[in-house]
């Protein structure tokens, strides 16, 4: 038998070494791949709370229009959710914190605040009901254009909530890496969108299943698990809309409470941060209690900002607005 040649040996040992090389990127590659997956479902529970309010606030934009024109509007709706968070918020947050990253904390509790003003706006609504509704569509307004006035007015609205999205995931990133900083935003965005219009999809749809099934199921189990799909769903809508309030309250407050301490005014953080170890106590010192307590304090706290800020702007800055236009 013939002995190998050395330059047959020598392009086996190279052959090897760049199969060993590709073997340590691919396993690189995988610990990236994990990192990036991890810090994205760490960053989405961050902004559980603007994501429980999106997926609230959405429902009403398809109410009172055709039933075959549901999913297709909630479809176009998470078209311009995307492009908000993938071609204009993402590009502006990693340029942001690149070249500006001491306006985070800033427009952070902005963002704050508006949860806040939203929550409080909501909560002043079911106090006083009809404060504050929109007025009513003309009724010369037909269907087609009534559609896309609804799908403008949900991307508008969305663009506000995912830009609030994305700066407390780019807040909570923890990365080297402006590459793994922008794809796992992108995976954020990504991946709430689906959650939370995949929901939405869902929940509007969902009377429609009940209906037929109560009107053409064959058992009747089946007949009944329908009806009793339609008459919950309203109170289904209404427990979810009540956890977006309560989220949003919850969130915004503790973002304000936080970034007032970040820039300086460590005060309203050290006396809630206080009151809710003291309540913790009371209650039997676990620390799921002592979470629940300042979850429950931030979040009256964000009421009462959210508050003061509804009527500041409703009794103040609207009339003013208004007086400058005229």
């Amino acid at each position: 038998m013939l002995a190998p040649t050395t330059g047959g040996v020598g392009k086996m040992t190279g052959l090897l070494a760049l199969l060993d090389d590709v073997a340590a990127l691919a396993r690189i590659a995988a610990v990236q791949v994990d990192d990036i997956a991890a810090q994205a479902g760490k960053v989405g529970i961050k902004a559980a709370g603007v994501v429980i309010d999106d997926a609230a606030v959405t429902p009403k934009y398809v109410h009172g229009l055709p039933a075959t024109r549901e999913l297709p509007i909630v479809w176009a709706i998470a078209r311009g959710s995307l492009f908000n968070k993938l071609v204009i918020l993402l590009p502006v947050a990693v340029v942001l914190n690149l070249l500006a990253p001491w306006l985070l904390t800033p427009l952070l509790m902005l963002g704050g605040c508006y949860l806040c003003f939203e929550g409080a706006e909501k909560v002043a609504h079911l106090i006083r009901p009809g404060a504050g509704d929109h007025a009513p569509v003309p009724e010369t307004l037909d269907a087609a254009h009534l559609e896309r006035a609804r799908i403008r007015g949900a991307i508008k609205t969305d663009f506000i909530l995912s830009a609030e999205i994305m700066t407390i995931s780019l807040a909570a990133i923890e990365a080297d890496s402006r590459l793994v900083e922008a794809l796992v935003l992108a995976l954020v965005a990504i991946g709430i969108t689906a959650l939370v219009y995949g929901g939405v999809a869902v929940l509007v749809k969902a009377d429609d299943v009940g209906l037929r099934l109560a009107q053409a199921g064959r058992l009747g189990l089946t007949r009944a698990l329908g009806r009793g799909i339609v008459h919950a769903m309203p109170r289904v809508m209404a427990t979810i809309s009540a956890v977006g309030t309560a989220a949003m309250l919850w969130v915004g407050g503790a973002i304000v409470v936080h970034g007032a301490e970040v820039v300086g005014w460590a005060g309203p953080a050290h006396l809630l941060h206080g009151w809710a170890v003291a309540l913790a106590h009371a209650t039997g010192g676990s620390g799921a209690a002592e979470w629940l307590s300042a979850a429950t304090l931030n979040g009256l706290a964000g009421l009462a900002l959210g508050l003061v800020l509804v009527a500041a702007i409703t009794r103040a800055l609207v009339p003013a607005w208004a007086a400058i236009r005229r």
